[in-house]
């Protein structure tokens, strides 16, 4: 046995060691503070009542899943989150991804197009078409979609400040392909809280979004009933750093402030409830991320009976879409990151998503390539077909372990509740900069744990290699700046500028008046107003928001 061999021998064995001393001392623990032990008995679950508490599949409080049959019925939608460069680059990929077996589109728009600026825009600079595609007018959403009927697909976007305007697009686009707005599936995110405390792609005061948010609500319900409306997302939270508990709490709390303001607009909570969507982050503790959504599954339909007091069965179901952890993801011995993925893709499913996407094992690296993304999707593929998993519904219920956590974290994230509503609300929470420092200590102390060994990362803190730079990465063409400028001055010679200075002035009068601006936006779409001008509308009325300083 070589020199090399022998040392990583030694170190293994000397890691197993410390590995079964540490549990047998009862140390091991949660990233929130749950002690776990080193073997779970009928004891400690004996004070939850199995029919009454956890129920059944399909039934209140939905602990097990939302649908009798779960996976029996229908698999998961399987998506992948991708977009970059021009419409016809992100239309290429849309139309590879179809092909090889996903059943639903997860729409990345760049940066520009996320804080509501044209690819023209001094601040757009080296940044069109770099971490999603790039969309300034329907004209680029045109091109997109390209060959893909739109009833005949589920689309997800995930765009939130200028959620209002992409959305209008679509259904702008669904009207040239003549499909009724009945017909349309499809999510968009229209999170701005989450955006507040985490991501900082917001453009307007919090008062204002909202009332953007409620707004698409009241529009959907009357003229989009199958659409959802939102997709709170708890997903960039744990992403920055939250805890699973963490992640759970802070995107109820945002959901709670969203369901008050609609009611608070006149609408009648079952109106705009059942469509209500979710989007979470799964991530390397196998066990836990299980627990989570069984948890958040039970506490959501405790919130919508007991607190709002929701009628229709629908309201109560927590329906979800996942990402695998893209903060998982290590850029030192990147294959590592397959292994991951699967893992985490097969907790997902345990935990009963709805809908699911994969990362792929470069996105550390780079924007993926088409062969990294096709072996994520043949991930969920795989999990589908050839495991067993979805023969028998919600197959780790009744798990001492399971049970158990999922308990306990449905107390911790319940804990943390009554903390924002004391505050006042996630609103408050978020100007106070509360949500934002709890999120920020939770990341300061998984930093210290990997820095100090005290958590293991394959690759990075244990087991490095020397490794040559990565080769063959996807690289966005630096001319696509170029191309989206040179669009948009031949869009704006060639459209009738007269009817979109009329149709933005409609605008600017909803604005500022308290009429529905979803009617008002979508016309003015319909006449090729940009991205940037709408939002410059709205900035001009509504101001922009300064975020909060927290230290």
């Amino acid at each position: 046995m070589g020199q090399d061999n022998k040392k990583i021998l030694e170190e293994e064995r000397r890691w197993e060691k410390d590995c079964l001393e540490r549990h047998t001392s009862g140390n091991a623990e949660m990233d929130w503070g749950m002690k776990v032990k080193t073997l779970y008995t009928p004891n400690d679950i004996e004070d939850i009542d199995y029919l009454e508490d956890i129920g059944f599949p399909g039934e209140y409080p939905y602990t097990r899943g939302p649908h009798p049959s779960m996976y029996l019925g229908r698999l998961w939608t399987m998506r992948q989150y991708s977009g970059y460069g021009t419409a016809e680059e992100t239309n290429k990929r849309y139309k590879y991804l179809l092909e090889q077996g996903q059943t639903g589109l997860s729409v990345a728009f760049d940066l520009p197009t996320q804080i509501g600026y044209d690819s023209d825009h001094p601040l757009s600079q080296g940044e069109v078409g770099k971490v999603g595609v790039a969309v300034d007018s329907l004209a680029d959403l045109e091109r997109i979609f390209d060959g893909l009927p739109l009833d005949k697909l589920s689309t997800s976007m995930t765009i939130n400040a200028p959620a209002a305007i992409l959305l209008a697009m679509y259904l702008a686009l669904a009207e040239k392909q003549g499909i009724s707005f009945e017909r349309l599936n499809g999510t968009i995110q229209n999170d701005i809280l989450k955006e507040y405390t985490v991501r900082g792609t917001y453009i307007f005061p919090v008062k204002q979004s909202i009332r953007l948010i409620t707004d698409i609500f009241e529009y959907c319900s009357r003229y989009v009933p199958r659409w959802n409306t939102i997709n709170i997302a708890g997903y960039h939270m744990r992403e920055a750093g939250a805890t699973a508990v963490q992640e759970i709490a802070f995107t109820f709390a945002d959901a709670i402030e969203y369901v008050n303001a609609g009611i608070k607009a006149g609408l009648n909570v079952d109106d705009f409830a059942p469509r209500i969507s979710w989007i979470f982050n799964t991530h390397n503790n196998f066990f836990e991320e299980i627990a989570k959504y069984r948890a958040a599954r039970k506490l959501w339909a405790k919130i919508m009976k007991d607190r709002f007091g929701a009628k229709d069965p629908k309201s109560l179901m927590f329906r979800f879409h996942t990402q695998t952890a893209g903060s998982a993801l290590t850029a030192q011995q990147p294959v590592n990151n397959v292994v991951r993925v699967a893992f985490q893709t097969l907790a997902a499913v345990l935990g009963g998503a709805q809908s699911l996407a994969s990362c792929s094992y470069d996105e550390a690296l780079a924007l993926p390539k088409e062969d990294s993304v096709r072996l994520s999707l043949r991930t969920q593929q795989i999990v589908a077909h050839e495991i067993g998993v979805t023969e028998t519904v919600d197959p780790m219920g009744g798990s001492f372990y399971i049970e158990c956590l999922t308990k306990k974290m449905e107390e911790e994230i319940e804990g943390y509740i009554s903390k924002i509503d004391e505050l006042g609300g996630a609103a408050v929470a978020i100007e106070k900069g509360y949500i934002q420092q709890e999120i920020q200590e939770s990341a300061y102390r998984h930093l210290k744990e990997v820095e100090s060994g005290k958590k293991v990362v394959v690759g990075v803190n244990r087991y490095q290699l020397e490794e040559p730079p990565s080769k063959g990465l996807l690289k966005v063409d630096p001319k696509v700046g170029e191309i989206q400028i040179k669009r948009l001055k031949e869009l704006k010679t060639t459209r009738d500028n007269k009817k979109v200075e009329s149709a933005l002035s409609e605008l600017k009068k909803a604005a500022v008046s308290k009429v529905n601006l979803m009617s008002s936006i979508l016309d003015a779409v319909k006449t090729y107003a940009t991205l940037g001008e709408i939002c410059d509308v709205l900035r001009d009325v509504f101001g922009e928001y300064e975020g909060t300083l927290t230290i």
